[in-house]
This record gives structure tokens, sequence and C-alpha cells, in this order.
């Protein structure tokens, strides 16, 4: 049986609570855009599978607010630039952080047509001029260096980083979303790649274990 649906003001309620539990001020424009990407992904979703989370309820926990959690680390470490999203899908997270962070420029970038397609019609809708979406494997993608990569259930660190190497410019920074914090892929890392940085996240409502990941490129360019 399906849940009954919130009003829009009691569900911008929350996430306002959400985004203060993770030290977010969210201001109205922002509440609206992130329900509107909601909407969408409802809607698309239907047609095109982005996500096997179905309710909106389970959209707002497992993929909204658990992608707000890494903003605040975002801010801290840079203030803006150019941020690479590796393997996007519905562009969770490069949505969000385009949605919340206006001075860096997203790309999220995605192997299946459909999910770069959405992300495209979210980039409109929103609207997000900083906010673009690219259809290629990573291998085959051609743009400027970014000076954060990030991804979000991608693929190990290892096979993360060695993709992605020739993309990140001089002084830029990996960001994986992990779980649990991932002792073995740490020490699957070559030479050269060095982890700086294990942040734990609490995500409100989420019971399961979330980290971040920070690494960077220590070998000659």
């Amino acid at each position: 049986m399906t849940a009954p649906s919130r009003s829009p003001q009691l569900e911008a309620a929350e996430l306002e609570g959400l985004g203060a539990g993770l030290g977010l001020a969210l201001n109205a424009t922002q509440i609206a855009g992130l329900q509107r990407y909601l909407d969408l992904l409802e809607r698309w979703n239907g047609a095109y599978n982005l996500t096997a989370v179905r309710e909106r309820a389970g959209m707002i926990t497992q993929h909204l607010v658990d992608c707000l959690a890494i903003v605040p680390a975002l801010r801290r470490h840079v203030a803006g630039g150019r941020l690479l999203d590796v393997g996007s899908g519905a562009g969770l997270p490069g949505v969000v952080i385009a949605a919340l962070l206006p001075a860096m420029d997203v790309t999220c970038v995605d192997a299946v047509g459909k999910k770069a397609a959405f992300v495209r019609q979210v980039a409109g809708a929103l609207p997000l001029a900083n906010l673009h979406a690219v259809h290629a494997r990573i291998e085959e993608l051609h743009a400027p260096s970014f000076q954060v990569i990030t991804s979000r259930a991608f693929a190990s660190l290892a096979v993360f980083t060695a993709l992605t190497r020739t993309h990140l410019a001089p002084g830029g920074v990996w960001l994986a979303m992990k779980g649990r914090v991932p002792d073995d892929e740490i020490a699957a890392l070559p030479d050269g790649v060095e982890v700086f940085h294990v942040e734990p996240l609490a995500v409100p409502g989420l019971a399961a274990q979330r980290c971040l990941v920070w690494l960077r490129d220590k070998r000659p360019s």
C-alpha cells in the first residue's frame, strides 16, 4: 500500500529541518529546487528506471539527504571551481551539489544515455546554469580538468582514481562517497594515490554508515 503523500509545505519544512541537522541553512529557493528535482525523479523513474527507490520519502532519505551530507564538507574545502560527478546516474550527488553550491560548475557523466538526458532536463527545469550532463564512458570523456572529482557507488577507489586521473587538475582532489570505511580498498590503492582524510558522516534518518574518502594524486604530472 502506497503511503499518503505529504503536502508540499510539510515536505518543505521537513527538508529545512533535515538540512539544519547537517548544518545547512536551506533557503526557500533551494528547497523548492530540491522538491522540483524530486518531482522530476518520480516522473521519469516510472518510465526510465533511474533508481530502485520508488517512494518519495525513501528518495528523500536515501538519495537527497545522503547527498546533502557532503555539501558542508565541500564548502570547507573548495569555494568554487569545476567538479566532475562520475557515474552520476540520476544526478546524485551532482544535482544536489549544483543546487546548493552555485559557485561550482558541475558536470555529471554517465554511460547510460537516458540518465544523462534526465540530468539535462533537471538543469533546464530548476534551472541550474552551473549543471551539465555528458553521455559518455569516463574513459572517452573530453573536457578541461576538474578541481574535484566525486563518485557515489561507482567503483572501488583504485578503479575510480585510475579511470579519472587524467581529468584531475593539479592540486585537485578526489571525493568518494562510501558506506563503511573501505579499508581493503584503501590498502589496494597504488603508490602515489594518497588518502589524506576519511570523514564520517551522520545522515539524518539513515541508520547505515556513511563516510567520505578524500584522496589526492602525489605522482608527478
